[in-house]
């Protein structure tokens, strides 16, 4: 009976946290395919090359956020409310501080990360203009994800999925008001994200001010200390949230050289549907977290180990899932964003390529969430880290060797599965000095 229990409690906080991640990841592929179908190939591209730094500015919020909110969950599970007031305030401070930096340096710095991450010509154009726009609306994004977090870890998983959902249908309906209608192009495509996370944010604080915990009251004695608390557990899901990211770049930076800008393309798209997959893995891990830093702090690691699996079992059966579905869709997946006859035939053929590594990231979000909502931070950035590490040293290796662009592509699978298998070696070593 508690066991089932348990179960049921598990899936209260995971199910909406998976959902909500589902979300966050059909943002891009709104944008995807309505600039696509508007603009073609080159839009594609130009967002596509663009969105790292888009990603930045997301993944900064939740690491922010999720670094603040763990340790608010663990002070209150060992029944010290008043250190975990002081993580939402600590917080909240860290999140317009660093949105109101990203802003400056991202208007200032626009043009020259664009080129750093390969953008030239039309591209470079296309990206500044929605890149610009991002910028401004940077407070927006950064204090919405920022705060989803300690909605879920205050009992509000389903609250959390309700502020995903009203930004993601803004979003849609602005992207269509913008894009198609008004045609406005990649500029109308970015202020539709802007406003649409500008809603996620405005609905969470309504949760946090009803619940009576939205507080900026903190020390300023304290504040340096909170401050590196929340950035020493925040690296390792910032990392996490980047990592797709990260990979992108480099992907895009060696086919730029080895297949062109119909590879660009064609990654563009297989990265919008296999980010979706990924993001919902990590909705399990940063769904379980909650329960985890909460057995964590209660000392109770039986528990704690039974959620894991709970997470670990749930992880697999969505990445078999998410697998079928793009197999069964790879013929007609760059129909769907705009894409040319050349580029939909090259995404049918190596989209295979890319599921054999999704239950392998299963493994690893699992993992590695585990880590950061255990404080186990070290381990929680080799994970989150050593995945684009590995594919930079084999595509500088393998490509050369054995094929061009198509090692490009298993380069990817490759440092994928050495990661998955790094984080099991590390997971048993963890366990053994729990037992």
């Amino acid at each position: 009976m508690k066991q089932t229990r348990d179960i049921r409690i598990f899936f209260q906080y995971v199910i909406p946290s998976v959902l909500s991640f589902a979300l966050s990841g059909v943002y891009a592929i709104v944008d995807g395919f309505f600039i696509g179908n508007s603009i073609g190939d080159l839009g594609l591209s130009a967002v596509n090359i663009a969105y790292p730094i888009v990603a930045v500015i997301q993944a900064l919020g939740t690491g922010i956020g999720m670094g603040g909110a763990i340790y608010y969950s663990i002070y209150r599970a060992e029944k010290k409310e008043e250190q975990a007031k002081g993580f939402i305030a600590g917080a909240l401070w860290v999140l317009i501080i660093s949105s109101v930096f990203l802003t400056i340096s991202v208007l200032i710095l626009n043009g020259t990360l664009l080129g750093l991450l390969g953008a030239s010509g039309r591209l470079l154009a296309l990206g500044k203009e929605y890149i610009a726009v991002i910028a401004l609306g940077a407070f927006m994004q950064v204090v919405g994800t920022g705060l989803v977090p300690f909605i879920r870890n205050h009992g509000g998983s389903f609250y959390a999925m309700v502020s995903m959902i009203a930004g993601f249908v803004t979003n849609i309906i602005l992207d269509y008001l913008f894009v198609w209608i008004l045609e406005q192009g990649v500029s109308g495509a970015a202020w539709a994200t802007v406003i649409g996370q500008g809603v996620t944010m405005l609905i969470a604080l309504v949760f946090l001010l009803r619940k009576k915990q939205f507080t900026l009251n903190i020390p300023f004695s304290k504040f340096g200390k909170v401050s590196a608390s929340i950035f020493k557990i925040g690296i390792a899901p910032f990392g996490l949230t980047m990592s797709p990211n990260i990979s992108l770049i480099i992907i895009n930076r060696f086919s730029v050289v080895y297949g062109g800008e119909r590879a660009v393309a064609t990654y563009a798209c297989i990265a919008y549907a296999i980010c979706i997959v990924y993001l919902i893995l990590q909705g399990v891990g940063d769904g379980s977290q909650p329960l985890l830093s909460q057995h964590y702090g209660e000392k109770n690691f039986d528990k704690l180990k039974n959620t894991r699996t709970l997470a670990y079992g749930s992880a697999l059966f969505l990445s078999a899932i998410g697998c079928i579905i793009m197999f069964l869709t790879k013929e007609s997946l760059g129909v769907l964003f705009g894409a040319s006859r050349e580029v939909n035939t090259e995404i049918a053929k190596i989209m295979p390529v890319f599921l054999v590594s999704v239950p392998f990231v299963a493994v690893l979000r699992i993992t590695t969430a585990s880590f950061y909502a255990t404080e186990k931070s070290m381990f929680s950035y080799v994970l989150t880290f050593i995945e684009p590490l590995f594919m930079l040293v084999l595509m500088l290796i393998l490509p050369p060797l054995f094929g061009g662009q198509i090692m490009i592509w298993w380069s990817t699978v490759l440092a994928r599965i050495l990661s998955a298998l790094l984080a099991v070696i590390l997971k048993d070593h963890v366990d053994k000095k729990m037992s």
